[in-house]
């Protein structure tokens, strides 16, 4: 216990200082005085529209899709009891995407979109594609094989892609620049009206998903014994099933596709606290997030003007990761 509140301690240092950076990073720079002086209501208009209406917001959102797609990834690897499961890798990104792509396809103008609609809309893609993968992966009296699980995701995401290549053959010239941006991972969301869309769902979802802690730890030792300890087995994985598919499309609508966070964020968290998820999941929560500030932030520093999309940065990061997973994965 003493030593999983030390790194979540550390976490947070972490997510601080990057904090501090990243409100800083961009092609107007804010010196620590006038930066302090700007939160305290006594910058310039210029210093409060930087910081207020550009840096702030976007940086609140990577912390929160940080948050939201790690615990996500959590959630599925416990399920599953499958070490590689990830939302953007099992495909749940994906139909997520496909539901906010139709809606950008045939919404005639984004600038009055409904934006609270979108995390609704994501959701509603992500769990018909969760539902999809649940029922071609799953074998009466097999249950869900980890390798099968994998197998029928990265195919149903496959296919998914396929079917939005297909979609940005009519998308006019602005749509097309945008969606191209949304799915290399752009948080394109970025002010307070898509932080209010996203916020409730976090709220709501991770302090549920904690509350479940102990409901993971037993369904970790199997169907059978979890059933033995008296655990209702599948009402909790249709519960926590919802709740990973629900953060995971709530993210995507406002982040695009970005990719691994769900992988690398447990897997960090893991090795440093254990498998016991009443610190797991805690610190899966401040990894993701570490993640994708960092992520961000570089994007944005790196080729200053320009900005690298924050799902390119993490996917260098965690493909490499992925596959040597994968490689000390057991079939």
């Amino acid at each position: 216990m003493q030593r999983g509140l030390i790194v979540c301690l550390v976490f947070t240092i972490l997510i601080v200082l990057a904090f501090m950076i990243s409100v800083n990073t961009g092609p107007i720079r804010l010196t620590p005085e006038e930066l302090i002086r700007t939160l305290f209501g006594k910058g310039t208009a210029k210093q409060e529209l930087i910081l207020f209406d550009f840096r702030l917001p976007r940086i609140v959102i990577s912390m929160l899709i940080g948050a939201g797609l790690a615990v996500s990834g959590c959630v599925m690897q416990s399920i599953s009891r499958n070490a590689l499961a990830d939302p953007g890798i099992l495909g749940i990104n994906a139909g997520a995407g496909l539901m906010v792509m139709l809606f950008v396809s045939f919404y005639p103008n984004m600038a009055t979109a409904p934006i609270m609609a979108l995390p609704l809309l994501a959701l509603l893609g992500a769990g018909l594609t969760a539902a999809l993968i649940y029922i071609l992966a799953y074998k009466q009296n097999e249950g869900l094989s980890p390798t099968r699980l994998l197998l029928t995701g990265i195919a149903v995401a496959a296919g998914i892609s396929a079917a939005m290549i297909v979609l940005t053959l009519r998308l006019s010239p602005e749509k097309y620049q945008f969606v191209a941006s949304w799915l290399a991972g752009s948080i394109w969301g970025s002010n307070w009206k898509f932080v209010l869309a996203l916020l409730p769902w976090i709220v709501v979802l991770l302090p549920l998903v904690f509350y479940k802690a102990r409901v993971l730890n037993v369904m970790n030792l199997g169907d059978q014994i979890a059933t033995g300890l008296g655990a209702s087995v599948e009402r909790e994985r249709l519960v926590l099933i919802a709740c990973s598919v629900a953060l995971a499309g709530a993210c995507v609508a406002v982040s695009g596709g970005i990719g691994f966070v769900g992988l690398i964020g447990p897997h960090l968290a893991r090795r440093l606290v254990g498998p016991k998820h009443e610190l797991l999941l805690p610190t899966t929560a401040l990894a993701g997030t570490l993640l994708v500030l960092t992520a961000d932030t570089l994007g944005r520093w790196i080729l200053q003007p320009s900005e690298i999309p924050t799902g390119v940065v993490v996917a260098v990061i965690g493909a490499p990761y992925f596959l040597y997973l994968l490689a000390k994965t057991k079939a």
